[in-house]
């Protein structure tokens, strides 16, 4: 990998994540039985630049908004999804970073512009106010990319002076403050290494504390007026599409791998010498990459819907961000069914330890059951909004 450099443009950085594909596939079991992304894959897609997509330029960065989130783990995801993942939650961990105050980023990217930052948002922590910032303690499971990462963002609750709950944060901290916990132990999606971070009385500046409340409505610490609009997008809406990019690739590349071998693969039992002569298999086909279609295409418009506001320096409305999550839920719940059908197209030969599309099965079997996808709770709180309720904060606060 020594050849690679540092894509010009994102255009480019995917089209060299292409050409990485068959490296990525063949590491995919490896990544599995390490429960980590080999270290051969993340240095590689280090070297193109795909761990800086949303890194400010001034970095060197891509500066990318979610549309470029969503299309480079989306490439990643077709050759394997947890390395997918994996830089999916490092690129919005980045994002994030950069909406903290220019102290902080110039700490985590000044002297290393290839420094990675990991996140678990769970207000798991603890706090005591001390001058210059707080002191917290805690632990964090399904820290994601954690294993690669130089920092980490981690969600705790604020207290005043004397002890009453003043504002949930979000805490960026050295990865060096963290002890380690192994404790992902999972069906799918092995490789993402989301174990558990401890923390143990670590003191954080105030200007390493992001206060939910002002960020749940778009003002950010690190906001000032010549911040680009990129980093001004909704907060929630941004959290949420990137976790669609990996299933999306996952997706395609589960149709590819399942077309590819229907003109070499026969149906037992049955007189077709190959799966393509089946209309029945070819109707799975075809209705399988149309709901890939249509994910892609909700994907593309959820897109829209944050990064055009975010460029004018407009803030999504209630209803806007309800249906962003919405859009996302519809997406992943049709991903699924896309893969279902396609794997039940494929045959039981598919669900063999040796073949790859079991794995791909269970990796997007596990992040669809995220709490931020759950199809059924976007829908909830779009069905509120379009209703006018005022309840869909008895839903959740993350809209």
């Amino acid at each position: 990998m020594d050849n690679l450099m540092l894509a010009p443009d994102l255009p480019t950085l995917l089209k060299r994540i292409e050409e990485l594909h068959p490296m990525l596939r063949a590491n995919g079991e490896q990544g599995e039985q390490n429960r980590r992304v080999a270290q051969e894959s993340i240095e590689a897609l280090e070297a193109v630049g795909a761990f800086r997509v949303t890194q400010p330029s001034r970095f060197g960065g891509f500066q990318g908004d979610s549309r470029a989130q969503v299309d480079v783990s989306r490439a990643i995801g077709k050759a394997d999804g947890g390395t997918a993942w994996v830089v999916a939650l490092i690129n919005i961990s980045n994002w994030l970073t950069s909406l903290y105050p220019r102290q902080a980023q110039d700490e985590v990217w000044g002297e290393n512009p290839n420094a990675k930052v990991s996140v678990v948002l769970a207000t798991s922590g603890t706090t005591r106010r001390v001058d210059g910032g707080y002191v917290v303690s805690g632990e964090w499971p399904y820290a994601s990319g954690s294993l690669h990462s130089d920092w980490a963002i981690v969600g705790a609750n604020l207290v005043d002076e004397d002890g009453n709950f003043d504002d949930a944060a979000q805490l960026l901290i050295p990865r060096s403050e963290f002890a380690y916990k192994d404790t992902w132990y999972v069906a799918g999606m092995r490789s993402s290494g989301s174990n558990t971070l401890i923390a143990n009385e670590v003191f954080v500046p105030d200007h390493r504390v992001m206060r939910a409340e002002p960020a749940l409505v778009g003002n950010y610490p690190g906001t000032e007026e010549d911040t680009p609009g990129v980093y001004r997008a909704g907060w929630i809406p941004v959290l949420n599409i990137i976790l669609t990019g990996a299933q999306l690739g996952i997706g395609r590349g589960v149709l590819e791998l399942v077309a590819e071998k229907a003109n070499k693969k026969s149906i037992a039992y049955t007189s077709f010498e190959r799966q393509s002569d089946s209309v029945a298999f070819q109707l799975d086909i075809a209705k399988a990459a149309l709901l890939l279609d249509a994910a892609d295409m909700f994907v593309e418009r959820a897109c829209k819907e944050i990064d055009l506001p975010a460029e004018a320096g407009e803030y999504p409305g209630y209803l806007v961000r309800a249906r962003n999550r919405a859009y996302v839920g519809w997406s992943v719940e049709h991903i699924s069914r896309a893969i279902e059908m396609l794997l039940t197209s494929a045959g039981s030969g598919a669900f063999a330890e040796v073949n790859v599309l079991q794995r791909m099965w269970r990796d997007q079997a596990v992040v669809a059951r995220h709490a931020f996808v759950l199809p059924n709770l976007g829908y909830e709180l779009y069905g509120k909004a379009l209703l006018g309720r005022e309840d869909g904060d008895a839903v959740t606060h993350l809209v």
